[in-house]
């Protein structure tokens, strides 16, 4: 299996002096969908971070889409790894949903036909195809997630790394956001507290706690362990 993300001894120090994350290795093959979970503070945000560039390594090294994580390389990189942050409004600042889904594409260079083309299959992709004209500040939380999600579904990317994407989601919204993620075929990373989810849509689970990889293996061993749970701050 060819790995679509690889992370080697990865550590990191915010400018405070803090380390959020400790010599993190981890692999992650094509196709792949892995949760990433552990307590608030365990370094899962700072590690997707990594992921797409917005962060560099203090030390080890990052490869996303078989390229080395460097400065001549976050072009590609960045439009093969979409980030979908926790809060959607960091993602959605255009007056419109389609210059949102289409500002990635635009900046790509790409002619207004194939650009027009992108947005419309994104949309429709997401479940929000007759959006395109609404205003993103107008839209409901589960509307908001499912723009942000086609802001990055519309670069057509291999990997898909997703920070609590159903934080702030009602039953129903919550139900059909795993639905539309079960089917995606892009390789996975999926920061979460929602266990439930986890174990719905993810077959592999990577626990992370105080910036250090404790565990990884089969989620279904994962969330049976319940003294493993319970030392990470995360029973259910």
């Amino acid at each position: 299996m060819r790995h679509t993300i690889e992370v080697e001894h990865l550590s990191f120090d915010y400018p405070d002096g803090r380390r959020a994350l400790h010599d993190v290795s981890l692999q992650i093959g094509m196709g792949e969908k892995v949760a990433l979970v552990g307590p608030n503070g365990a370094g899962k945000s700072t590690l997707l971070l990594h992921l797409n560039g917005i962060l560099t390594p203090k030390d080890g090294r990052v490869r996303a889409c078989g390229l080395e994580m460097r400065k001549e390389n976050l072009g590609k990189v960045r439009a093969g790894v979409g980030v979908i942050f926790q809060n959607p409004d960091d993602q959605l600042f255009s007056p419109t949903v389609f210059d949102d889904v289409a500002f990635g594409l635009l900046y790509q260079g790409l002619p207004e036909a194939e650009v027009r083309a992108r947005v419309a299959q994104a949309l429709t992709t997401v479940g929000i195809a007759g959006y395109a004209d609404r205003v993103p500040y107008h839209l409901s939380a589960g509307e908001k997630k499912r723009a942000a999600l086609a802001t990055v579904l519309a670069m057509d990317p291999e990997i898909l790394v997703l920070d609590e994407p159903t934080s702030g989601l009602d039953p129903r919204g919550r139900r059909s956001l795993i639905n539309l993620l079960r089917s995606l075929p892009q390789t996975m990373l999926v920061a979460t507290h929602d266990l439930n989810m986890v174990r719905e849509l993810l077959p592999r689970t990577v626990v992370l706690d105080e910036g250090r990889v404790v565990a990884d293996g089969a989620t279904a061993d994962i969330l049976s362990d319940a003294l493993l749970l319970a030392a990470h701050g995360l029973e259910e």
